[in-house]
C-alpha cells in the first residue's frame, strides 16, 4: 500500500466516524485532494486511491499539471481554489470544471463574458471572507448577499454553494464561529434566493487539512485536504 493510498483511507475513515456521530451520511462529503505541492505521479495515486477531486491554487499550474493526468476513463473533477484573476479566466475555464474562488462582482462577471464566448455554464461557488481578515481574499460577510443577488442575473454562471477559508489559529472557537457563519449564510442564501434557476446552495466548501474535523461537524460537505494526503 502506497503511503498516498494509505492517507486517503485514513482520511475517509475518519470522515465517515465523525459522521456517523452527527448522524450525516459519508458518502454526501466531497474530499477535495489540494495537488498544490504534488506532481502527477501522486496525482495519480490519489485518484487510483479513491480521490474524485482535485483542486490547485493557481490557473497556470493547474494548466500544467491537469492537462498531462493519466486519468482516462476515469471520472475527475478539477477544482480551482486559490484567487483568480480577471486576465486568467479563459485559461481557467478550459482546465478547471469548478471555480471555487468567485469574490466580486467584476470577476464574476468576466467569467460570465468568457463562458459565453465558448457557450459554456460555468459552475462557481461564491468565496466568502468568513474570518474578516484583511489579508484573505473574499467577498465581505456584509456584502456577500448583494454580491449573489447580482450574480443570479448572469446567465452563464451556475452557483454550487459557498466557500472560506478559516484563519490560521489555534483557537477552534474561532475557526468554528467562521465555519458556523458559512452555514448560516448559507441557509439565508437559500431562503432568499429559493426561485433562482441559476443558484443550488449544494455545497459548503470549509476546512482543510488542520481544521476540517470542525469543519464537517459545522456541515460542511466540502473539503480542502492536501497534506494529510500528500505529505
Amino acid at each position: 500500500m502506497t503511503k498516498v493510498k494509505d492517507n486517503v483511507l485514513k482520511l475517509k475513515d475518519e470522515i465517515a466516524s465523525i459522521c456517523k456521530k452527527s448522524g450525516r451520511n459519508p458518502q454526501e462529503i466531497v474530499l477535495v485532494g489540494v495537488t498544490k505541492f504534488a506532481e502527477n505521479d501522486l496525482i495519480e495515486q490519489a485518484i487510483d486511491s479513491g480521490i474524485t477531486d482535485i483542486g490547485e491554487n493557481r490557473v497556470q499550474e493547474g494548466v500544467r499539471k491537469y492537462t498531462t493526468l493519466k486519468i482516462q476513463g476515469k471520472m475527475v473533477r478539477r477544482h480551482l481554489i486559490g484567487h483568480l484573476q480577471t486576465n486568467k479566466v479563459k485559461d481557467a475555464l478550459k482546465v478547471f470544471d469548478l471555480i471555487q474562488s468567485v469574490d466580486s462582482l467584476k470577476l464574476a462577471q468576466e467569467i460570465e463574458k468568457q463562458a459565453l464566448k465558448i457557450d459554456q455554464v460555468a459552475d462557481v461557488l461564491v468565496q466568502v471572507n468568513a474570518s474578516g481578515e484583511t489579508q484573505k481574499f473574499g467577498a465581505d460577510k456584509t456584502d456577500a448577499l448583494a454580491l449573489i443577488a447580482e450574480m443570479i442575473r448572469l446567465k452563464n454562471i451556475k452557483i454550487h454553494g459557498l466557500m472560506t477559508i478559516a484563519p490560521l489559529t489555534e483557537d477552534q472557537k474561532i475557526i468554528r464561529g467562521c465555519f458556523s457563519f458559512l452555514r448560516e449564510l448559507q441557509r439565508e442564501v437559500k431562503k432568499q434566493f429559493k426561485s433562482s434557476e441559476n443558484l443550488e446552495m449544494k455545497f459548503l466548501s470549509m476546512g482543510m487539512s488542520g481544521d476540517y474535523r470542525i469543519a464537517l461537524e459545522e456541515g460542511a460537505n466540502m473539503l480542502r485536504v492536501g497534506r494529510a494526503i500528500f505529505s
